[in-house]
């Protein structure tokens, strides 16, 4: 018998309208002691059943919904959703042209907390809150069901878990170890991945499409690649002709796995630089030394963790967007992005555009908007599930 929680008055709406997050604000009252991660009954004021969700003692968000049905949260349910999960990529083709992807994106698939990532032969699992984490053996184990593979690695080593009352944690989950680095093909491209310390699950997956789309634009160009961990841009904009890239980034650990990935695709390691310094502080010393490039690549990390932070991210996002317009020569391409989910797409296209006028660009103008992949979707119901957006600019 699974424990019971009564919302407040007026407080089912979102829910209804299948938004997978309750918040503790919106609960009245509880029937029973469930632990953390148990499956517990959500009910409205009313007593109407609006689903079964996993309880999170220790989180604003109190519960994060499975399900608005009258179904059993079991080994069956969840092996349906996974092979939803994995047929989606199918079907998008995603799984066809790419050796790494995302095969689950956390609520937009059915999964509140988890994300699970394909990097050649190995899987790689981040369990970020309590429910997953209430299942995580029952889900290890679909996984390698469900997906043929050498060994499933668990990067769960954020912060956002202390939220949910779970400590940070890494290790094999399923059969071998994953080697230092792991070879990957991306629509043409082949890159390096260390999925044991790299950022996130090892690898940038949700700039896949952004990547191609730079290396449509680069041939005979002079590219600035910003905050270029491992390489990604600078790959598709050598495969696209650039004349020259500059990689920089302040861990030099990802410019050795950068350089690597030219030698990789057998690219002219010639046409290249890697620098390893602090972003902002390199852009105002080729301001002051007047140096510019035709294309330049803004990708930084999440400036903007909470609502508070976001005047502060704003500020950053002014800062690096205004020393890479002045930088641009006549014609030039930006490629700027914003990773942050707080931060909405309509403050960061104003925050881009005031750094154009105080660059004095006479005219500057989006050539196209970015986003992330397609095997990052977002359910139309949770539009939380939209963070990573990118602006083409010319001036």
């Amino acid at each position: 018998m699974v424990a019971t929680v009564y919302l407040k008055p007026k407080r089912d709406k979102s829910l209804r309208a299948r938004h997978p997050w309750l918040f503790s604000g919106g609960i009245a009252s509880v029937d029973g002691s469930p632990q953390l991660g148990e499956t517990v009954a959500v009910h409205s004021s009313k007593n109407d059943f609006i689903g079964y969700g996993a309880w999170s003692p220790d989180s604003q968000i109190r519960v994060r919904m499975w399900t608005n049905r009258k179904e059993e949260i079991n080994t069956d349910f969840f092996r349906n959703a996974l092979m939803l999960a994995i047929q989606s990529r199918e079907a998008l083709g995603v799984s066809a042209n790419n050796t790494a992807y995302r095969i689950i994106a956390a609520e937009s698939d059915g999964f509140p907390g988890l994300v699970l990532d394909r990097y050649g032969d190995y899987l790689v699992a981040q369990f970020l809150s309590a429910g997953v984490e209430y299942w995580k053996s029952t889900l290890v184990e679909l996984f390698a069901e469900l997906i043929p593979c050498k060994g499933i690695y668990e990067r769960s080593d954020v912060a956002v878990r202390r939220k949910e009352g779970l400590e940070q944690v890494t290790g094999v989950l399923y059969g071998e170890k994953p080697p230092e680095k792991i070879e990957i093909l991306e629509e043409g491209r082949k890159y390096w991945v260390d999925v044991l310390n790299g950022h996130k699950t090892g690898f940038y997956l949700d700039q896949r499409d952004s990547r191609s789309l730079l290396a449509r634009y680069t041939n005979n160009k002079t590219v600035l690649n910003c905050f270029s961990y491992t390489g990604g841009f600078s790959v598709a904009a050598l495969q696209g002709g650039a004349a020259s890239v500059v990689n920089v980034d302040a861990s030099q650990t990802a410019l050795d796995l950068s350089s690597q990935a030219v030698e990789l695709n057998s690219l002219d390691d010639n046409k290249v630089e890697h620098i390893n310094a602090d972003v902002f502080k390199l852009l105002r010393s080729y301001r002051d030394e007047g140096k510019t490039f035709d294309v330049i690549v803004l990708d930084p990390p999440k400036f903007a963790e909470n609502r508070n932070q976001i005047k502060k991210a704003a500020r950053g996002y002014k800062d690096i967007n205004l020393l890479a317009f002045r930088l641009l020569n006549p014609n030039g391409l930006l490629f700027t992005f914003s990773c942050s989910g707080l931060m909405e797409a309509n403050l960061f296209q104003k925050i881009v555009s005031d750094a154009a006028l105080d660059a004095n660009c006479r005219s500057a103008k989006i050539v196209k908007k970015m986003d992330q992949a397609s095997d990052h979707p977002t359910a139309l119901p949770f539009p939380e599930g939209y963070y990573l957006k990118g602006l083409l600019c010319q001036i």
